[in-house]
């Protein structure tokens, strides 16, 4: 033996995990597209694939004792980058209001950023059950948006999103309200 045991070896990053990972963000130009062009139904049923994969992705690596560096980087990074992408190019090509976008965007990413910092300085800021409701409504809004539903939905629609951009403000304040705490 070389004295490395199997349960530390270093994980490959070629796994289903990172496979899936890397997928959804190749794909995310190809929905992109299908939005601006307003293809509603593909863009939808990609937009569900893609958020299939990252359910699956994160399952199956934590299930299988996946988790690799490039899965811990790439997989935020994909997620806010479907996202991001499915907000432009809904406000572009559809009626969702910039104004959820640019709350929701600057939230991301200034968390994002903040989680980074606080990474570099030996802190890790883990997901919260308040973090995993705003993706689950963003997704919902966004999945509401990519459908052509009748106009009576329009404003159940907004409605969601606008929910959607409540709860992005209010996990993102949570998370550092409970970071002073911890620092307290």
């Amino acid at each position: 033996m070389d004295g490395v045991s199997n349960a530390t070896a270093k994980q490959s990053n070629w796994n289903l995990p990172n496979i899936l990972t890397s997928l959804r963000i190749l794909f995310i130009p190809v929905f992109a597209w299908l939005v601006l062009d307003q293809r509603w139904w593909w863009a939808f049923g990609l937009f569900v694939a893609l958020m299939i994969t990252d359910k699956l992705d994160g399952d199956i690596a934590r299930a299988r004792g996946l988790v690799t560096d490039f899965g811990k980087i790439a997989d935020p990074i994909a997620d806010k980058a479907l996202m991001i992408t499915a907000m432009v190019t809904l406000n572009i090509a559809s009626t969702l209001p910039v104004w959820i976008t640019v709350v929701i965007v600057v939230r991301e990413l200034g968390i994002t950023f903040w989680r980074m910092w606080m990474l570099r300085r030996g802190r890790v800021v883990p997901a919260s059950k308040g973090g995993k409701l705003k993706t689950v409504l963003q997704t919902v809004g966004i999945a509401l948006y990519l459908c052509p539903l009748p106009a009576w939905m329009d404003i159940p629609t907004l409605v969601v999103m606008i929910i959607a951009a409540a709860v992005t403000v209010v996990t993102g304040i949570q998370y550092l309200i409970d970071a002073e705490k911890a620092n307290a």
